[in-house]
């Protein structure tokens, strides 16, 4: 037997056409309540979530990166890299540098200042993300992320 508290949350009068809609409202409506708390967070230390996930990836390599990589490990799909770019270059927390051997390529790398705003918003982050999250054990968390990349392989599957 099937919750109802997604349809009660929508007032929604008629039950779900199918098991597969109520899911994928589901998984829409916990995300845009997810990305509205973590967007809030974000802006209180005057970034974007995009603007984070790029500084995120960067960290994370620990080295520059080519502009057209960052793009392909981002989250969400930014049509505008260029312009999220120069946005984070004029908040001083990122500097690029053209490649010698192919003036087409483009390399990243934080700046001081943003690692240590990473570093300055690394635990308020982690109790968002526990205070969001954190109710479920160590095995629904891992099982939930299973099913949803599970989700995600049909993409996958239209992208061969």
């Amino acid at each position: 037997m099937t919750s109802n508290r997604l349809q009660k949350e929508l007032k929604k009068k008629q039950p779900f056409a199918a098991p597969e809609q109520e899911a994928v409202l589901n998984i829409l409506r916990t995300s845009d309540q997810f990305q509205n708390r973590l967007g809030r967070l974000f802006r209180q230390f005057g970034l974007t979530p995009s603007q984070y996930n790029v500084l995120r990836i960067l960290r994370g390599e620990g080295k520059p990166l080519p502009c057209l990589e960052i793009g392909t490990r981002m989250i969400q799909v930014v049509p505008a890299m260029t312009g999220l770019l120069d946005r984070l270059e004029k908040q001083e927390l990122i500097e690029r540098e053209r490649c010698t051997q192919d003036r087409r390529v483009v390399y990243i790398e934080l700046t001081d200042k943003a690692q240590a705003l990473l570093k300055e918003m690394d635990e308020p982050v982690q109790t968002l993300e526990k205070n969001l999250i954190g109710h479920l054990s160590q095995r629904e968390l891992k099982e939930l992320s299973r099913l949803l990349e599970k989700a995600r392989q049909s993409l996958a599957d239209d992208n061969d």
